[in-house]
């Protein structure tokens, strides 16, 4: 599958992956601050952005898309940043070929396997009629009932596009992320180690990653070095942009010990 993808700056290759309904674009801050002294890849991961569908969404998939990406492009390693579902899809790749990543950041996720967080959202999005709306206000507003939070509803309104007749859609595959949504959430990261240099980054106000979790990201990821982000929720890149970017520079210019 060839994935869609937006190249930032100049410098040894950081590939970074964005979470469940999330796309490369809601990393084009930060990969263009990055930029500045790394080869910046961000990707649409498959059923995301502008990347092809596919009824097969799992997570070995997603790991092998990563590497026929680097393999295209020629890159032996790289640096591998990933966010929420794009995290798992970094530790998975790492554990499984430790050989082609150089180093690895986990933004707000742990190796576990989790249980219905997105389960509302997806729900409220698939019983849409989007057929019915005539703007973006009323789906807005529709969508409020079930999903109060405006940054929230903002977040999955990205994926909102019109077709040359002016009809509404989702631009994720919405109908395959649903059936498969248990496989995603459900999937704990088993069957390898990652020897190399590892980040894990943690908002103070999420609950995705607890002190619960060190010691099974140790045994896996034995350099692991984790770091809380004051302030931040799951979205800690959106949340804190300054400080999420000067903690990977120093971590990636090793500032930091791991």
């Amino acid at each position: 599958m060839r994935l869609h993808y937006r190249k930032y700056g100049s410098g040894s290759p950081l590939i970074i992956l964005h979470g469940l309904l999330g796309s490369l674009a809601n990393w084009h801050r930060i990969a263009s601050e990055l930029g500045a002294h790394w080869t910046v890849f961000t990707l649409d991961q498959r059923n995301h952005g502008h990347s092809p569908h596919s009824e097969i969404f799992t997570y070995d998939a997603m790991v092998e898309d990563l590497v026929d990406f680097m393999d295209a492009k020629e890159l032996a390693s790289a640096h591998l940043l990933g966010h929420s579902m794009g995290g798992k899809t970094a530790m998975v790749a790492a554990t499984r070929f430790p050989s082609r990543i150089s180093t690895l950041i986990v933004a707000d996720i742990a190796p576990r396997s989790y249980e219905g967080i997105h389960d509302e959202l997806l729900d409220a999005m698939v019983r849409l009629d989007l057929n019915t709306f005539s703007s973006r206000e009323e789906i807005d507003a529709t969508l409020a009932f079930e999903i109060p939070s405006d940054p929230v509803r903002q977040f999955l309104m990205m994926n909102l596009r019109r077709t040359s007749e002016g009809a509404y859609h989702w631009r994720v595959n919405l109908e395959t992320l649903r059936s498969s949504y248990e496989e995603i959430i459900g999937r704990s990261v088993e069957g390898g180690t990652f020897p190399g240099r590892t980040l894990f980054l943690r908002g103070e106000k999420s609950d995705y990653v607890s002190e619960g979790d060190y010691d099974r990201i140790l045994a896996l990821f034995p350099r692991a070095i984790i770091r809380t982000v004051a302030g931040a929720g799951h979205w800690i890149h959106a949340d804190a942009p300054g400080e999420f970017v000067t903690i990977v520079q120093d971590f990636l210019m090793k500032k930091t010990a791991g």
